[in-house]
């Protein structure tokens, strides 16, 4: 650490602000107070006296303009004791960020078989990460439909067992639609939901819940905003303020069982350009969320939907903003689904960027899963490329993003954790 040059600051005691960057561009600040005590009497002080910076491995600033000291009553003209030593910077503490539970969406293309139907996707995507993930997200609708007649999806007890013996939390993105999925869905209007039409389905289906007894997610019927989905209002015969009726409906019936182990998670997509509906009018209430969350990718310039290349802010911030600020301020947010393509840019560079940002930006976010699925056409997994790979490695070592210690949670609604 070099000495300061303390030749044109007035004797008494300054303030001096620092940031350290680390090699993976995390940072650190400190603020200490030094004592100036120059020999010989001094003229005023010069305005707004800067520090030089000093560089740190990799060419990063090791210190920050700091700003003009405020007046300190009790300094006059006259010198004080030449000091014992010459003033130093205390090193940096490191910086602590609230934990943040973490996972994926895990795809058949690692080993034939899809999570968590098959656990060894699991295992070797933690491989791929360096990591045993706290989170496992699977997806289901109310039914069957590509043969006649139709058949039910039975709550889904194994899949969701064999996560939680795994140490991770569950999460079951659960949809009022069938298979084949299609936008156009007659017998799966808002009304169909609201009117009762599934009431016994869903009923039995919250019975199992609650006999299975263990915490998990729900995070149901997401992305309303959007009109790619069944139940957005926007589509399908739908009509405005049938989302909230139905989801609350819905809730009804599984409080009405005690399926207290369920914890709700509304999750809209993410809307930079705010051209989607409004979010305030499909927010069901706080008495019926647990979670919010918001899901969002970087489609890049892939063929299959060349959006454009987009930083982690320009697709999260604004709504972020929105649902943290007006919609629903006092309740945690869970990242649903996220990815990166390869084109247009550094895929490394984003991932390392986003898990960066979420931590140290976006405190509500608590929670979030990548979405490791070749999905039409799309290359989301982080095994696209070595760098995305070792970048998702490396984002989330550390203990800001939690491992799976989780097989023995209480059965309640999940908090987030610290």
């Amino acid at each position: 650490m070099n000495a300061l040059d303390t030749a044109s600051l007035v004797n008494g005691p300054h303030s001096l602000s620092a940031t350290a960057y680390g090699p993976k561009g995390a940072k650190a600040r400190a603020k200490i107070t030094v004592v100036v005590a120059n020999p010989g009497p001094q003229s005023a002080p010069p305005v707004s006296p800067a520090l030089a910076s000093q560089a740190l491995p990799g060419g990063a600033p090791g210190l920050t303009q700091a700003p003009a000291p405020e007046p300190s009553p009790g300094i006059g003209t006259e010198p004080a004791p030449a000091p014992e030593s010459e003033p130093t910077l205390a090193p940096a503490p490191e910086q602590t960020h609230l934990p943040i539970y973490w996972g994926a969406t895990i795809g058949s293309q690692l080993t034939g078989s899809q999570a968590p139907w098959d656990m060894t996707a699991v295992t070797k995507f933690e491989e791929l990460a360096q990591k045993p993930l706290s989170l496992v997200q699977f997806f289901q609708p109310f039914e069957n439909c590509a043969s006649t007649p139709c058949s039910s999806y039975a709550f889904p007890k194994t899949p969701l067992e064999n996560i939680r013996k795994h140490g991770a939390i569950p999460v079951l993105s659960w949809a009022s639609e069938s298979t084949p999925a299609s936008v156009s869905q007659p017998a799966f209007q808002l009304a169909d939901v609201i009117s009762g039409r599934y009431d016994s389905y869903i009923r039995g289906f919250a019975d199992a819940a609650k006999e299975w007894g263990h915490p998990f997610f729900l995070r149901f019927d997401w992305e309303m905003n959007g009109s790619w989905f069944p139940w957005s209002e926007s589509v399908n015969g739908n009509r405005p303020g049938e989302y909230v009726t139905a989801w609350r409906h819905v809730h009804d019936i599984f409080t009405s069982v005690g399926a207290t182990n369920v914890t709700w998670s509304w999750c809209p997509d993410v809307d930079p350009a705010h051209s989607m509906q409004s979010l305030e009018s499909l927010y069901p209430g706080d008495a019926y969320v647990d979670w919010t969350g918001l899901d969002g990718y970087n489609w890049g310039t892939n063929p299959t939907k060349p959006a454009g290349w987009r930083t982690f802010d320009q697709l999260y911030s604004s709504t972020y903003r929105e649902v943290t600020g007006t919609i629903a301020p006092s309740k945690p947010m869970l990242i649903g689904e996220i990815g990166s393509s390869e084109d247009g840019g550094s895929k490394a560079a984003w991932i390392s960027d986003a898990l960066e940002r979420i931590p140290t930006a976006y405190p509500k976010i608590r929670a979030l899963l990548w979405f490791d699925k070749l999905d039409g056409g799309m290359d989301w997994p982080i095994e696209t490329s070595g760098a995305a790979t070792a970048a998702f490695a490396a984002g989330v070592q550390g203990s800001t993003y939690l491992g799976n210690s989780f097989a023995g949670l209480s059965a309640a609604a999940i908090a987030p954790s610290g």
